[in-house]
């Protein structure tokens, strides 16, 4: 264990827990109108209706997988009577499936946004940055995936990452575990981080609203002003409230 290895997993992290924690509660102080994914769905929805549901559905797959290889201990699953060949082989299918969809959704909705002229005149430059690490974090992930597949305690995240990522919570990070693990592992964490450091300044950050309202509010009704499309033919005065 070295000093960088203290740097990368034992400061970093917390770092990174920080920017991302005091960045967010900022934005909400200060940019509340910004607060937003600034849609763009009026210039262009055919694209949209194809990249955005590849990306967001492999994205949730790809979290609830992230969150169970992570935080669920190895000892858990050997005791529900998961081997480790078959814990390897369902996160090596629906880990590729997750990871491919995400991709191939984010190269669209970059496609597209690079394509249609309105909808990169709204791009910033922060969100330029984002899409360049969150694609480079994909790309990892899809690389540790095949790796951890491929069996041998170094590609095997769950005795080297997921121990270091828990020990996080406690304050005792567990740095020896991580400097043990492959460079592509170390990789994917450090591309992580940094995505989670620049979160909170790009449109990312709509991910922590949940607009629970929508459930329950009705149906917005459009209208066309076009002649002969009215429902009902227009009386003079006022109408009934």
């Amino acid at each position: 264990m070295t000093t960088l290895d203290v740097v990368l997993w034992g400061v970093l992290p917390y770092v990174t827990c920080a920017v991302l924690v005091g960045g967010t509660l900022w934005r909400y102080r200060y940019d509340k109108f910004g607060w937003t994914t600034r849609s763009s769905q009026l210039y262009e929805s055919r694209l949209l209706r194809i990249g955005s549901p590849l990306f967001h559905f492999g994205l949730l797959v790809v979290i609830v997988g992230h969150v169970i290889g992570l935080l669920i201990p190895k000892s858990w699953t050997d005791a529900a009577g998961l081997s480790q060949e078959g814990y390897h082989l369902q996160a090596l299918l629906l880990g590729t499936i997750a990871g491919i969809s995400t991709l191939v959704g984010i190269g669209i909705l970059i496609y597209r946004r690079r394509t249609t002229g309105p909808v990169f005149m709204a791009t910033t430059k922060n969100d330029k940055l984002m899409y360049v690490v969150l694609v480079a974090a994909i790309v990892a992930g899809l690389a540790t995936t095949l790796l951890g597949a491929s069996g041998g305690d170094e590609h095997n995240y769950r005795l080297t990452v997921s121990p270091w990522f828990r020990s996080l919570f406690v304050l005792q990070p567990d740095i020896e575990a991580m400097s043990r693990a492959g460079i592509a592992f170390h990789l994917h964490t450090l591309i992580g981080m940094a995505l989670s450091a620049v979160w909170p300044f790009t449109r990312l950050v709509h991910a922590f609203t949940a607009p629970l309202q929508y459930l329950f509010r009705p149906y917005i009704v459009y209208r066309s002003r076009e002649s002969g499309t009215a429902s009902r033919a227009p009386r003079r005065g006022w109408d009934r409230v």
